[in-house]
């Protein structure tokens, strides 16, 4: 992630969650942890973690989650939300993740691959840190039109081709490569007032066993 978009999200931690609200719902959270098959033994790792917007659904199906996030700020709203034992807050970047390889069961990231400067390596980067069997789970936006989104919130993609996604994924090593429907929309309102209507993906792909 840029030096800017880290300061961007330094600059909005504070009100990020009502601004989330403002972009999509719970729908969104509801697929990625549907998808995910998580349950009371899986440990989550919730790459780009927010003010924790996905961790949120992960810790009600009963797992031990790890949040990392480049923003600091981010991470502190994540750990007074929380709060719990099975919560951790670790400082670190989507291309770099701070968790040893072979660890994971499940990787989450929602709407924060267009944030990446490199894309492919990092979905390289959660596959590495996926057990064999593990499960990379990423929601994020369909590739749109929408320049303004590039200022105003620092998006370095304007979303994704889906066959792209598919491509990454196997590329990571990843078998069983699905990209679906969220039936969900991304909703941003520029600072002059234009409104964004712009569908979200869910791509789901398996770490084979034994590698």
């Amino acid at each position: 992630m840029s030096d800017d978009s880290r300061e961007y999200f330094e600059s909005v931690a504070h009100k990020w969650e009502e601004m989330r609200r403002t972009f999509f719902g719970e729908g969104v959270r509801d697929a990625a942890i549907a998808a995910a098959d998580i349950n009371s033994s899986s440990i989550v790792v919730d790459v780009g973690i927010g003010t924790g917007f996905i961790a949120e659904g992960a810790l009600a199906a009963g797992a031990r989650v790890i949040g990392v996030d480049s923003s600091d700020h981010m991470l502190e709203e994540a750990r007074q939300r929380f709060g719990v034992a099975r919560f951790e807050a670790r400082s670190g970047d989507i291309e770099s993740l701070p968790v040893g390889t072979g660890e994971i069961d499940v990787v989450l990231g929602n709407m924060v691959l267009h944030h990446a400067t490199d894309p492919p390596r990092a979905i390289l980067e959660m596959a590495r840190i996926l057990k064999p069997g593990g499960r990379v789970v990423i929601t994020d936006a369909d590739t749109h039109q929408h320049e303004w989104l590039r200022i105003e919130q620092h998006d370095r993609w304007l979303g994704f081709e889906r066959a792209n996604i598919i491509r990454w994924f196997q590329d990571a090593g990843l078998v069983d490569v699905t990209v679906t429907d969220t039936c969900e929309t991304c909703r941003p309102t520029s600072e002059c007032g234009t409104k964004a209507e712009i569908t979200i993906f869910l791509a789901r792909g398996l770490k084979p066993a034994g590698v």
